[in-house]
Order: C-alpha cells, then sequence, then structure tokens
C-alpha cells in the first residue's frame, strides 16, 4: 500500500514551491513553541531515551535539528523528497539524517523498524490531513515503529481548528498569505475530528498514555501582532499501562 499519487503530488508541490527562508511556511514556527512546548508533555513519558526518535513527516527539518539536542539519535522522515531536500539544505553541515519515506507504506515501514529496532516517535499535524483512507494506516505504521519500548507524542489540530482556518480563508480579505499555498495545492487541514484519532490508535493495538489540548503556534501574524494560534490535541501513545491526562 502507499499514498494516493494526487497526494504526494500535492506535498511535492508545495514543498518545490517553499522557500528556504525560516518561518515562511505556515506551521513552521520556532521550536521554543513547537517541538520545545511538546517535549515538557512527551518526555515524562519516554520510557527509553536511548531509543532513535524518529520525525515523522518532517517537512523542511527545522524540529528535528531541534529534536536533535535532546535525544541520543534522531531521523527525519517525509514523504516529500522536496521536503527532504529542503531540510539537508537547511543542514548544510549534514548532522542530521533525513530520508525520504513513504509512510503508510508497510513494506517499507517494516524495513525501517528492522534496521533502527524500536523507536520513539514524534509527528506534529500528519494525520490530520492525510486523506481519509490512510488514516489506519498511518496509526498502524506508528505502532510499528514504537514495538514494544517505544512512546509516540502526536498532536494534530482539532476540529475548531478546520473550521477557524477556512473562516479566515473565506474572508473579506482573502486568505493569510501563508495559507494560501496551502489550499491551492489542495492540502486540506483540521479534516479529523477529534475522537477520530483515539480510534484509530486503538485499533493499531497502542494504548492512550496521556492526553491533552494546547495550542499550535504558527507563523501568522494578525493585523494587531498577535500570533495565529490553533487548538489542536495531543497524545502520547504506546504499549504500556498507566495513562495520565493532561
Amino acid at each position: 500500500m502507499s499514498v494516493t499519487s494526487q497526494y504526494k503530488d500535492a506535498w511535492e508541490g508545495f514543498w518545490s514551491e517553499a522557500p528556504d527562508v525560516p518561518g515562511e511556511v505556515l506551521w513552521d514556527a520556532e521550536p521554543a513553541v513547537t517541538a520545545g512546548a511538546h517535549l515538557t508533555l512527551f518526555e515524562p513519558h519516554v520510557a527509553d531515551p536511548a531509543l532513535t526518535l524518529v520525525d515523522l513527516g518532517c517537512g523542511n527539518g527545522t524540529q528535528t535539528r531541534f529534536l536533535a539536542g535532546r535525544f541520543h539519535q534522531v531521523l527525519g522522515v517525509d514523504l516529500s523528497a522536496a521536503a527532504v531536500e529542503h531540510a539537508r539544505r537547511q543542514d548544510p553541515s549534514g548532522e542530521q539524517r533525513f530520508r525520504e519515506l513513504d509512510a503508510v507504506d508497510g513494506d517499507a515501514v517494516a524495513q525501517l523498524h528492522a534496521e533502527l529496532g524500536d523507536a520513539n516517535v514524534y509527528m506534529r499535524g500528519v494525520l490530520h490531513q492525510c486523506v481519509e483512507k490512510d488514516r489506519q494506516a498511518l496509526a498502524d505504521t506508528i505502532a510499528t515503529l514504537v514495538g514494544e519500548r517505544g512512546r509516540a507524542f502526536v498532536v494534530e489540530l482539532g476540529e475548531a481548528a478546520g473550521a477557524r482556518l477556512m473562516a479566515l480563508a473565506q474572508g473579506e480579505a482573502g486568505p493569510p498569505a501563508k495559507l494560501l499555498p496551502v489550499l491551492r495545492h489542495g492540502i486540506v487541514p483540521g479534516a479529523v475530528t477529534d475522537a477520530e484519532a483515539s480510534r484509530l490508535f486503538a485499533a493499531a493495538g497502542l494504548d492512550v498514555i496521556a492526553e491533552g489540548e494546547l495550542p499550535l503556534a504558527t507563523t501568522e501574524y494578525a493585523s494587531d501582532g498577535s500570533r495565529l494560534e490553533l487548538p489542536s490535541r495531543w497524545l502520547v501513545v504506546g504499549r504500556g499501562s498507566g495513562r495520565d491526562d493532561g
């Protein structure tokens, strides 16, 4: 199984046109307000921090490079070859590892797990915009990668975020500048219901160990200078007992 060509083409088109300038992509906020905030929630639940951390859907690698300062081994993977090229260009020293991966290709994912062993996973905003038929396969991929010892931190836009973005897109002033290329390439944000993620991971054999809500920072600002933040939900999933709600 692999992702639909339309979905892959959308991301190749988006990343092929995206500038290398930091902060020009809607979700490319600085790590202090993205991965940094997420690790505060994730790290207490990481059973084995020595495992490789896979940044699933790494995009241009901004968060991957930050995560590399907190975990011993980090690998950034993305469906889009253009995104991986962005990530490598922004790491001229070649210190970080990036590779192309179709995350619903079960054989490719199994091969990666065979290479790495059990891994921890960081995934920000991937499930909510992938096509419906791929969502369970993506949850299954996380189950494969974490194995028995790993944990995954998953943060996704809430239902309310999709409605807010559509309202912005249809406003009198038109879509915000950084939202426009997302919509132009047919990428639909906020398409997963708040309850669906938990169901998908349960079907993949994973327990929800912790969950909560946290605004997701973007790189867009309103006319009054306030940052556009979107409602999001986060989950820590893995195979293990115990649950704490955030």
